[in-house]
């Protein structure tokens, strides 16, 4: 690595950067210096380079063909550079940071943190609610919580609980509710991005999906658990999502029997970085507390 002594890491930053955004006044932003401090940068490290990396057009800067081959190396070694201040950082603060879809984190973690936090006041919990698919291996996280069938590869994988799924709707409603067949005379509503489907619960009851009426549409989870709550109509939910309002009565599952989608709650995390103590005390809590719900004979029936 002698030959980086030659080199002013700052301009080998600014020739990704530039690259990355397409200007100067973007990479300066995102620097934090002035855009001709990256000028600079950039007319240094190529007069050490004795080599041009970019095309001064009335468009703007244009990668070189030599600059092009640079980039993907430059582009991993600065993002490994990120993630070892990222990592030097958290180490220092004992900052556990976890990326949750939101549904989750507002219908089942934030209600159950206070209780990880007690056992190992150590621990600071940065909550990521996101709905973006993250690699934690380049990502600003220690590990992710995702639905799936665990085949993503490049990752460590623990596996959580099955995501199994059932009938809910308010006190109200279940009352009109005798049998399965009884879904074709109720509103449904329907989770416009849900990963399954009805015919997860009707096929072994016998039935289909066209008994199924019309009813609201939500673009959230969350919000066609509420409408439920709300006696909007029936809604199929999982596990962890409406476990509080069944065992608070807002919601009761009106029928016997749940049922795996096929999915798996996962804890995902770096394949490349050893697990730190805190995020190992976090996944055992985590997968102790998510299997003393979501498991046989909890709030079955009405």
């Amino acid at each position: 690595m002698k030959n980086l002594n030659r080199i002013n890491l700052g301009g080998l930053r600014a020739i990704e950067a530039v690259a990355r955004t397409g200007n100067l006044a973007s990479a300066a932003e995102e620097m934090g210096v002035t855009v001709g401090a990256v000028s600079q940068q950039l007319q240094k490290v190529e007069r050490l380079l004795g080599l041009p990396m970019f095309y001064r057009t009335s468009k703007g800067l244009q990668p070189t063909d030599r600059c092009e081959e640079l980039l993907p190396r430059l582009a991993r070694a600065m993002s490994d550079l990120s993630a070892a201040v990222d990592i030097a950082e958290r180490k220092v603060a004992n900052v556990l940071t976890i990326s949750v879809p939101p549904v989750f984190a507002a219908k089942w973690l934030v209600w159950r943190l206070g209780e990880f936090t007690a056992a190992h006041p150590e621990v600071r919990v940065r909550i990521d609610a996101s709905p973006n698919v993250t690699d934690p291996n380049t990502a600003d996280v220690d590990a992710c919580i995702r639905v799936g069938k665990g085949d993503w590869t490049g990752v460590r994988l623990v596996r959580l609980v099955d995501q199994r799924v059932f009938p809910v709707c308010s006190p109200e409603l279940a009352g009109r509710l005798k049998a399965p067949k009884d879904l074709a005379t109720t509103p449904i509503i329907r989770d416009k991005g849900q990963m399954f489907d009805w015919s997860t619960w009707l096929a072994p009851n016998g039935l289909t999906d066209e008994i199924l009426g019309v009813g609201p549409v939500f673009s959230d989870a969350s919000l066609c658990l509420d409408a439920a709550i709300g006696a909007q109509g029936v809604f199929l939910a999982w596990e962890s999502l409406a476990f509080d309002a069944l065992k608070s009565g807002r919601l009761v599952a009106p029928f016997p029997g749940r049922f795996r989608t096929g999915d798996a709650f996962w804890l995902v995390a770096s394949a490349d970085a050893k697990p730190s103590k805190s995020l190992e005390k976090f996944e055992t809590w985590l997968v102790r507390r998510m299997n003393s719900e979501c498991c046989p004979g909890h709030f079955l029936a009405a």
